[in-house]
This record gives structure tokens, C-alpha cells and sequence, in this order.
């Protein structure tokens, strides 16, 4: 462009950041330039490219969790590659919450949203406060807003490891497998659930679905509830893996032996899954490529304009271990 109009690469800089230094006549020289060229000022990459701010707002629901934590680390190390910085946030599962320091996110000027969303009466209002304001904003692992023209949503294929996890117990010779954890009627939980309740049908077996908070203290109250009041139960597909933590102790707690007594398998494949013995069998999400991906979603947006598919589903694996029968790794 500073070739086109016979002027040095500095003047055009400063005709972009609209310097007063710059003659009204040259000024106007580069903007024909611009014209003629088609060229499109890219005022978020250029902030970046100046070290200036390229500032993203992350809000996660529940950064206890070490698939969540795992899941912003991952993001934050990819959006840092890109020369961007991250303000993380953790709503604790309160859309109140989540609508305050989403809000001071918004404020502050943050150039794009990542959430994964908290879900409650509030957070219909924060999306469309986000609407209003034209923000770039993804829905991560959850989704709690239908319009995903507006904000597109990444998850996982968790109904494809619910059907895998179940397979693979019927294929060990499990004969009444519970589903356990997970707060009833979130779509989440269904999402994890439809898999197992499909597969179920498919083999004429019964499902046998135990609600709950997705903690490690549910799991473990878990377990002895379905010994005392299910002994009939001899598997257990878990909601995730801190529930499936919490089954393995508490199995343990009344010498209910894991993999031998009760097969059980959780979902996400958090590190401790691997470190426990007898080692958990989980549905293993790549939470790492996925926070590196949603990075790349959101830069792309920014930077080229190039806004994400409404929805998208990444791929997951059963990893067997001892705890349904595998060998432990």
C-alpha cells in the first residue's frame, strides 16, 4: 500500500491510527490507496501485532473440576501463543454470578468471550446483553443458549461414549448397569445419558439411573446406596470421573471389590483416573487439542472474521482399565 501511494510504510501506520501528524492531503492519498487495494483495516490484529490489547474473557463453570481446570489452562497457553491475554473466571456453577463477572469482562473491554456456562435464570439475560453488544462469543463443553448462529458451541461426542461405555460392560458379562451422577434434566446429563439408555434398550436391559450432584461425595454415597438398596447393580457408567472417584471409595469404604465385585467407568479421563488402583476405565475426552482448538476458533474469528460452525462435536474413546475388566496401564 505504501508502494501504491508513493509514500513510506510509516505514514501509512500513522494514517491508520488516524494521526494528526499526517497531512490532511497525504491522508487522503493512502485512503485511495486502500480503496483501490481493497485493503481492510484489522484494528483487533493490529493491537496484537503492536503488543497492544487483544484481551479474551473466560468463564468456566466449575474450575474444581480438573477437567475444567485443564480445559482453561489449555486454552489460555494457546491463546497466549497468539500474542493474546486471558482473564479467567469461575462462575462455581452460580449464573448470578457468571452475569457479574461476565459483565466486568464486558466493561473492561475484553475483544471475545469464552464460556463454558453456568446454567440458571440469569444467563438467558447475559446472552443477550452479549447479543446486544455484538461480542464474539463461544459456548464450550455446555450449551445454554439455542442460537448458536449467534454464539456456536463445541463439545464432545458424549452420547457416542455413553454407548461405548455400556457396550463394553454387556461385553464383559455386566447384567444391571447403573447410570450414576448428574443433576436431572440438564441437558448435559442427557447428553451422557442418551447413549447408555439407547444401548440398554438395544440389549432388552433395564436402566437403572441414580440423579446427583457431580462430586466426589455423591459417588461415594452412591456406592453404598446401591449395595444396600441395589445389590442387584454390578456396573455403573458415572457421570464423570469425580463421580466415578467417589463410587471407587466408597466400594472400598465397605470392601466392595472394583473390577472383580462392581465394574464401573467414568467420562472425561481427568489424570486420577490412572493413579488409582484399581486404575478407572473412562470415556477420555482430548481435552488439550479441544482447549487449543477453541483458542484457534476464537483468534480466526477475530482476526480474519472467519466465525465457527454453529455446532461442533469432537471425537471421544472408551480407555479400559481394571476397573471394568482391562488391564491396568
Amino acid at each position: 500500500m505504501a508502494h501504491h501511494a508513493g509514500v513510506s510504510k510509516s505514514t501509512v501506520s500513522l494514517v491508520l491510527q488516524r494521526s494528526p501528524l499526517v497531512k490532511a492531503q497525504t491522508a487522503e492519498l493512502v485512503r485511495k490507496s486502500m480503496a483501490d487495494l481493497g485493503y481492510v483495516y484489522n484494528r483487533a490484529a493490529a493491537q496484537l501485532r503492536s503488543g497492544g490489547v487483544g484481551l479474551i474473557g473466560m468463564v468456566i463453570n466449575d474450575l474444581r473440576n480438573p477437567f475444567f481446570t485443564e480445559f482453561a489452562i489449555s486454552v489460555q497457553m494457546a491463546l497466549s501463543a497468539r500474542g493474546y491475554a486471558t482473564i479467567v473466571s469461575n462462575s462455581d456453577e452460580d449464573a448470578d454470578l457468571q452475569a457479574q463477572v461476565t459483565g466486568s469482562m464486558i466493561e473492561h473491554g475484553v475483544s471475545g468471550l469464552i464460556m463454558s456456562p453456568a446454567y440458571g435464570d440469569a444467563t438467558g439475560a447475559l446472552f443477550d446483553r452479549i447479543a446486544r453488544g455484538g461480542l464474539p462469543c463461544l459456548q464450550m463443553l455446555r450449551q445454554v443458549d439455542q442460537r448458536t448462529d449467534l454464539f456456536p458451541f463445541a463439545s464432545f461426542d458424549y452420547s457416542a461414549g455413553g454407548r461405548a461405555a455400556t457396550r463394553a460392560l454387556l461385553a464383559s458379562g455386566a447384567r444391571n448397569i447403573a447410570f450414576v451422577g448428574g443433576v436431572e434434566g440438564r441437558e448435559i446429563t442427557q447428553e451422557r445419558l442418551s447413549g447408555y439408555l439407547s444401548e440398554m434398550r438395544s440389549a432388552g436391559r433395564a436402566p437403572f439411573v441414580l440423579y446427583g450432584r457431580a462430586s466426589r461425595a455423591f459417588g461415594r454415597d452412591a456406592a453404598k446406596v446401591l449395595a444396600r438398596e441395589h445389590p442387584e447393580i454390578d456396573a455403573a457408567i458415572c457421570f464423570n470421573d469425580l463421580v466415578a472417584l467417589g463410587v471407587h471409595s466408597g466400594c472400598a469404604e465397605i470392601g466392595r471389590r472394583v473390577g472383580a465385585d462392581f465394574q464401573l467407568i467414568g467420562f472425561d479421563d481427568i489424570e486420577e483416573s490412572a493413579q488409582v488402583y484399581p486404575q478407572l476405565s473412562s470415556v477420555s475426552c482430548d481435552i488439550e487439542s479441544f482447549g487449543s482448538y477453541t483458542a484457534y476458533l476464537m483468534a480466526e474469528w477475530l482476526e480474519k472474521g472467519n466465525k465457527p460452525a454453529p455446532e461442533y462435536r469432537a471425537p471421544v474413546r472408551l480407555v479400559t482399565r481394571s476397573s471394568s475388566g482391562g488391564p491396568d496401564r
